[in-house]
């Protein structure tokens, strides 16, 4: 086997990593997005764990394959990832991959239509780093549904979905605070395997693989969030999805009206605004963040390597 080349461009979005391959991916056809994401998912899974996981990734990782469109109005498709598996909707991996085509040269200042496989949604570059996302429509499932937590008791959160199916928890009696990642990442962590045991879900009996923390913000935003990801890493952006499921459940309780902006903050401080607007019927939530290339690689997939594909649990 000769060795394989995959071309990356690294950046983050609030601290958060997301690597787009440009080229060297594995060849998925044409046709719908969500076929070639199974198609990716079932026969390709060795380019995620040699993209997004160690040696040459990290669990934080968010993998964004940029694939030709189906949808000819759209500007690129592109396929999530993370270190366990592929993902519907990434907000802060959106971002990332605008300012990424904007650094290549491909997209210019402008609203861009990317195709995802939880359906199109719209992201306008503002300049160089800062983008504007239009999400897909977000709502609330169930609110204050209780759960028992080994070594927390009983805590309540709202089911949302915001292009990931999040459990919203309010009552954990933690600080959020870099400080104190660890404890955050267990209760979370625990919050997580509650919600498996007790059978609770979102629609039509999905997974629940976002857990998220609220709380006050120390520096005057609106809330500071923790996210826990499918694969037990947090998320050091304020979570674009996850902010989506937090406007759902405040406009749910009428605690947040169309148009008004919202300050979501992550654990490490950085922002994102948020707001609800309505567009073609549908409420959507509106996100807008900054964005930085950091770096442009080449991956060398050596056959001789034993970790060439990456090392997956």
């Amino acid at each position: 086997m000769r060795k394989i080349t995959i071309e990356v461009i690294d950046s983050h979005t609030g601290g958060e990593p997301t690597r787009v391959v440009i080229a060297g991916g594995p060849e998925l056809g044409e046709g719908p997005l969500l076929a070639r994401r199974e198609l990716f998912r079932t026969q390709f899974d060795h380019y995620r764990s040699a993209i997004a996981c160690e040696p040459r990734g990290a669990d934080p990782v968010v993998g964004a394959l940029l694939c030709p469109p189906s949808d000819p109005t759209c500007s690129a498709a592109v396929i999530f990832f993370n270190n366990v598996g592929v993902i519907g909707m990434c907000g802060h991996g959106t971002i990332g991959l605008m300012v990424t085509l904007a650094h290549l040269g491909r997209i210019t200042p402008g609203v861009h239509r990317i195709e995802t496989p939880v359906g199109v949604v719209e992201a306008e570059l503002l300049d160089a780093h800062r983008v504007r996302l239009l999400n897909v429509p977000s709502y609330r499932h169930a609110a204050a549904v209780a759960v028992e937590v080994e070594g927390y008791g009983r805590l309540h959160g709202d089911i949302a979905w915001g292009g990931n199916w999040f459990f919203l928890v309010s009552d954990h009696g933690l600080e959020l605070k870099p400080a104190n990642i660890p404890r955050l990442s267990d209760c979370a962590s625990r919050i997580r395997q509650a919600l498996e045991r007790s059978g609770i879900r979102g629609a039509d009996g999905a997974e629940i693989d976002h857990i998220e923390l609220l709380g006050p913000s120390p520096s005057g935003a609106d809330s500071r969030n923790f996210v826990l990801c499918p694969g037990y890493a947090y998320d050091r952006s304020p979570c674009g999805t996850g902010t989506s499921a937090k406007l759902a459940c405040l406009y749910a309780d009428g605690q947040l009206s169309t148009d008004e902006v919202w300050v979501q903050e992550s654990v490490l401080g950085s922002r994102f605004e948020a707001r609800l607007v309505w567009r073609d019927g549908q409420l959507l939530p509106e996100i807008t963040g900054s964005a930085y290339v950091n770096a442009q690689s080449r991956l060398i997939i050596d056959p001789d390597d034993p970790f060439a594909w990456g090392m997956r649990s």
